[in-house]
């Protein structure tokens, strides 16, 4: 197993800019699992920079679990090893199954995720679809939640055709238009630059009149008719929420993403009952920790769009459970990928959500953000504002071996320039 620090320096044109992070720097902790039989799984886990390197030590921790054991015999019983790598009875206190060690759960079992899809030759969203259901709900840990899901009524489900999604694809939606440290001219020339009928997220939070500002000049320019959501990254208290979001009703928002604490699950009960009236969901679980948070929510009627994280969960496993969650409460899945390699990876989760789950589009799309993906080896595809299934084996979480080499952190060569000339923080 082999761990590395790779960050981008995206604060330096304020790529990714909310309310509450300001001068993010798109990193990962990368995890390379290699075998005996010459097969390599790549897995990665999203941060903004300082602290990647904590990740990359919980991974570290994490690697005794791993080395030795076959791939057989993980995937085999694949419950019982997530469950050791999330209930080990020193290493829990440290969580559970929350914070750093979550992260670094989830880069460690996306690389074993990627492993037996390329293993398999299949997508990693193809290998989900063609696995036979008691299978693939022995990957998903319970314990918890059988107040909401037991697995009995998981193997239940709507099967639909791939080939509306190798057709079409799957509608997607855009953030990397309106971060809010751009300027006015840069965010209309975000928003003309892009081709096809994009439903677009604007950042809001940091001041309400400029909020007002912003939201009217992006409506004026996407007409009255196109989708338009916005995106507090947990800036608010439960009421100052309710009196922001009120003011920013004239622009017809779909949803209010974020808009207090992600911990706060009665919190966001309280703001989705307000703002039904106006209209307006509530999006949230970009920092949902982990299966319990969303089933709190669901249950509490607090959220109307899950956004569930490919690296915030725990890996496939646990973004399953809250799948197949949010299925039985009639609750759409439109998942959260602003962030180096998160489209890469949500892709495969939402087409198996699609085809195997909820075969419905209604009120579902999955995010997308135009920054980094000439670093991957399988990097997203969009036609027509639309996700593009991936054919390469795999979870689509290799990156190319001379961006790893040049944005490893502190070494890499992009690091040390930026530090000689210009003393980045990070």
């Amino acid at each position: 197993s082999i761990t590395g620090d790779v960050r981008f320096p995206t604060s330096l044109e304020q790529h990714g800019s909310d309310a509450m992070h300001t001068e993010p720097d798109y990193s990962v902790a990368y995890v390379v699992i290699e075998t005996d039989g010459g097969h390599e799984g790549y897995g990665l886990t999203f941060t903004l920079g300082k602290g990647t390197e904590v990740v990359v030590c919980a991974v570290e921790a994490l690697s005794a679990f791993v080395v030795g054991r076959t791939l057989q015999e993980i995937v085999g019983d694949f419950r019982a090893f997530y469950r050791l790598l999330t209930s080990d009875g020193q290493m829990r206190w440290i969580g559970p199954e929350k914070g750093v060690i979550q992260l670094a759960t989830a880069a460690v079992l996306n690389a074993v995720w990627d492993l037996w899809a390329r293993v398999e030759g299949k997508p990693l969203w193809k290998l989900l679809v063609d696995m036979e259901p008691r299978k693939l709900v022995s990957c998903i840990d319970f314990r918890y939640i059988t107040d909401a899901l037991t697995e009995e009524e998981a193997l239940g489900g709507c099967f639909s055709s791939h080939e509306e999604m190798l057709r079409d694809g799957y509608p997607a939606y855009t953030t990397s238009c309106a971060w809010i440290g751009y300027s006015d001219q840069q965010l209309k020339e975000e928003i003309t630059a892009v081709s096809g009928v994009w439903t677009r997220n604007v950042k809001v939070g940091a001041d309400l009149q400029d909020d007002v500002r912003r939201c009217r000049l992006v409506r004026q320019m996407i007409g009255p008719d196109n989708t338009l959501m916005i995106d507090a990254n947990q800036r608010w208290d439960v009421q100052e929420a309710i009196t922001w979001v009120s003011h920013l009703a004239e622009f017809k928002p779909l949803w209010i993403e974020e808009p207090t604490s992600p911990d706060d699950i009665l919190g966001h009960a309280v703001i989705s009952k307000a703002l039904a009236p106006l209209g307006i969901g509530v999006a949230t679980g970009e920092q949902c920790h982990n299966r319990v948070m969303f089933k709190q929510l669901l249950q509490a009627s607090a959220l109307q769009f899950v956004q569930i994280d490919s690296c915030r969960l725990g890996s496939v496993n646990e973004n399953l459970a809250v799948i197949l969650m949010a299925c039985k409460f009639h609750v759409p899945v439109c998942p959260h990928a602003g962030g180096v390699g998160l489209c890469e990876l949500v892709r495969h989760l939402i087409l198996f959500d699609y085809i195997s789950v909820s075969a419905s589009l209604q009120n579902r799309m999955c995010e997308y953000v135009d920054h980094l993906h000439e670093h991957f080896k399988s990097p997203v595809v969009i036609r027509n504002a639309c996700y593009v299934p991936p054919k390469d084996p795999g979870y689509s979480t290799e990156m190319r071996e001379e961006s790893v080499r040049r944005y490893q952190y502190p070494q890499g060569e992009v690091w040390q320039t930026l530090q000689a000339t210009r003393g980045h923080r990070t």
